[in-house]
């Protein structure tokens, strides 16, 4: 694997004042040159003419190569910006100061081609941005631990750290993100259930485990490029269309069985402490038969669904 080496950039303005003063001298010569040469149609005569055409001819060679050429190794790098320099591929290492730069102008210009989504050839950028990146993820749709079908989707908040793994190491950093980024999730979905009764980790439940374990693998997986992720969370998580219906009915019958489980505990807490209540303050004395027909006419009016229409009793307790 590569390994990025940070080199020093030479700063481009003493470089564009020397630019400048070889475009100048130049420019003098070939005026010279022009002062210097024959009239027109007369033979050259003297070594002063013959100088005026060697100055006319060097400056016109000079300023159409020298200052052009000089001025192909500027360059410059913004913040959170690097530039990784290439002569004859040889890696020479990596610039991350910003501010206007001057290199051999021979330096390549790119690292070679890559196919693009349209499927055409593009130049690899040897300019890398260094800043935060966001992936949004589409929606998949995968089979969680227990085989339920589920969509699922991510956003991915992704740099590069190593700019020479990320140039050399892998064709296309940006593709690699992202087809890593849904491998990593599938993989991740299949290794939880959506939902469960136990105390196991859910992904429906748990979404800081989740993505603990989400970042966890994509680092893994991306190390290789040279990028590090700094956040990975799921935006969408549902059953898949053919069985949410289903998958609802059974949440809803789970929550209405919890719900009556605990009108139950309650209800026989309230009775019992009722009996209790009765019992220590001597307010009536029930045989069994009454006690268990009390207990039947609180458990019904605790645990109804709607409210109880209570009857009045006019004679005595055993009538």
């Amino acid at each position: 694997m590569s390994e990025e080496k940070i080199v020093q950039g030479r700063s481009g303005w003493p470089m564009l004042a020397l630019t400048l003063a070889v475009a100048a001298l130049c420019v003098v010569a070939i005026v010279f040159g022009a002062m210097m040469l024959p009239p027109e149609e007369a033979p050259v005569t003297n070594g002063m003419q013959v100088l005026g055409i060697v100055l006319l001819v060097v400056g016109i060679v000079v300023l159409c190569v020298g200052p052009l050429l000089m001025l192909m190794g500027f360059y410059t790098i913004q913040p959170n910006q690097a530039r990784v320099l290439i002569l004859f591929g040889d890696y020479l290492g990596t610039v991350r100061d910003e501010g206007f730069h001057w290199a051999n102008p021979f330096l390549s210009r790119s690292a070679g081609t890559t196919v693009s989504e349209e499927g055409k050839a593009v130049p690899r950028s040897l300019k890398i941005s260094l800043r935060a990146r966001t992936y949004n993820g589409e929606h998949l749709k995968v089979n969680d631990k227990n085989g339920n079908p589920i969509e699922i989707a991510d956003v991915v908040v992704w740099r590069v750290e190593d700019t020479a793994k990320a140039i050399f190491d892998v064709d296309d950093y940006t593709t690699y993100v992202h087809t890593q980024s849904e491998t990593a999730l599938r993989h991740v979905a299949t290794t939880y259930a959506y939902d469960s009764d136990t105390e196991a980790i859910t992904l429906r439940s748990n979404i800081e485990e989740v993505s603990a374990a989400l970042k966890e693998e994509l680092s893994v997986r991306l190390e290789k490029a040279g990028v590090v992720i700094d956040d990975a969370r799921l935006t969408h998580l549902a059953y898949a269309p053919e069985i949410a219906q289903a998958m609802l009915r059974r949440q809803q019958a789970e929550a209405v069985i919890a719900a009556r489980e605990k009108i139950v505990q309650g209800a026989v807490s309230m009775v019992d402490m009722a009996l209790t209540e009765l019992a220590a303050k001597h307010v009536v004395d029930l045989d069994d038969e009454r006690r268990a027909a009390m207990v039947s006419n609180l458990m019904v009016v605790l645990c109804g669904d709607s409210e109880a229409q209570p009857v009045l009793n006019t004679g005595t307790l055993y009538q």
